[in-house]
């Protein structure tokens, strides 16, 4: 039986999009933000700040020195809040709603402050002021826990933190590399599209467990 629903951020929770983002760092004067920025994994000194490696002050220091110019907070900010499009308010209550059936959900990302601390974390997340800790057992988030998907760690991490058998445990996200870390750790995995709307594929898969107590790892 799954007792535990994993889910990723950016393309699960919320919708992405990378062009955006692109735009938002060219502003900022980072000329070649498109061949850094990724929709999964970041590079560089994006791959730093997610991992944990700088702390937001040096990110954003060094950030400045790569576009000629010192940076605000907000300004920064504003342009990693523009990969995020969109958000489905639905999928929160569906979240809300899987804890009323006995489920524990957990959030694990790759992301940054500039998402997490300085939004998703606040009351300025969803318009009726709840923070997306609401919402979840507990967030698990890479630049918090020093490592990132798809390495193995993570996931170790996560499942042994949280007390979670793997095979109990429903994995979502959005990309096929960090699902196949997700099999390879044993949990049962669900791969969805960005700007999708999962929940019935999520209803079925949960049916199939509470109906033969098997699930297909897809």
């Amino acid at each position: 039986m799954i007792k535990n629903v994993v889910f990723d951020f950016g393309g699960v929770i919320v919708d992405l999009d990378r062009e955006q983002a692109v735009k938002a760092f060219v502003h900022l004067g980072l000329t070649d933000a498109g061949h850094i920025l990724d929709k999964y994994h970041q590079t560089g000194i994006f791959q730093e700040l997610e991992e944990g490696k700088l702390r937001e002050e040096d990110y954003r220091e060094k950030l400045g020195q790569l576009c000629g110019r010192t940076l605000k907070r907000e300004e920064v900010r504003q342009a990693w809040m523009s990969f995020v499009s969109g958000m489905n308010l639905r999928k929160l209550d569906y979240i809300t709603e899987l804890r009323k059936q006995g489920y524990r959900t957990f959030l694990l990302s790759n992301t940054n402050p500039y998402l997490m601390d300085y939004w998703a974390r606040t009351p300025q997340f969803t318009p009726s002021g709840k923070s997306i800790d609401t919402y979840f057992d507990k967030l698990y988030l890479s630049f918090e826990m020093r490592c990132m998907k798809p390495g193995m760690d993570i996931f170790k991490k996560m499942l042994e933190d949280a007390r979670m058998q793997p095979e109990e445990t429903l994995f979502i996200d959005d990309s096929i590399t960090n699902i196949e870390s997700g099999k390879k750790a044993g949990m049962n995995t669900l791969c969805v599209s960005n700007l999708s709307d999962w929940r019935k594929q999520v209803d079925n898969l949960l049916a199939k467990v509470n109906q033969s107590g098997l699930i297909q790892k897809s």
